[in-house]
């Protein structure tokens, strides 16, 4: 899967998936206008999506409600380097859930695919596409 990355200017970079388009923007306070989320701030959205649809899809699965379901994330930053040290995960399930689903609820929430990547993370290469000299003629 290829995703193509753009820059419409200024501090924004948009990156499309398939027919999807995603923009992002930097705050104010690092030279954006703070249109859109900065991309580290849907890397952290990214956890806590993923978490929230594996829950969903639990309780849709075997038909339980839904309505009222809530995950909320909390981020502790590691003071010397800004980088999260712990992400926390705290799930509000509606009411009627039974429970003997409640461990298994959160052991759902432990399966999300992000979750795993940041677990055994790839490996990451960054390299300059090659580029026809100047003058050269291109098909």
């Amino acid at each position: 899967m290829d995703l193509l990355i753009t820059f419409p200017g200024g501090k924004r970079v948009d990156a499309q998936i398939g027919g999807h388009f995603i923009h992002t923007d930097q705050p104010v306070s690092s030279g954006g206008e703070d249109g859109a989320p900065a991309p580290y701030d849907l890397f952290l959205a990214s956890m806590g999506t993923c978490a929230g649809i594996y829950v969903l899809g639990f309780l849709q699965a075997r038909g339980l409600p839904t309505e009222g379901l809530a995950l909320r994330q909390g981020v502790e930053k590691d003071a010397a380097s800004g980088l999260p040290s712990r992400i926390t995960f705290e799930i509000t399930l509606p009411p009627g859930v039974p429970e003997k689903y409640r461990a298994a609820i959160v052991r759902a929430a432990e399966q999300c695919k992000v979750k795993k990547t940041l677990e055994a993370p790839p490996s990451m290469v960054v390299r300059l596409a090659s580029v026809p000299a100047e003058g050269a003629a291109t098909l």
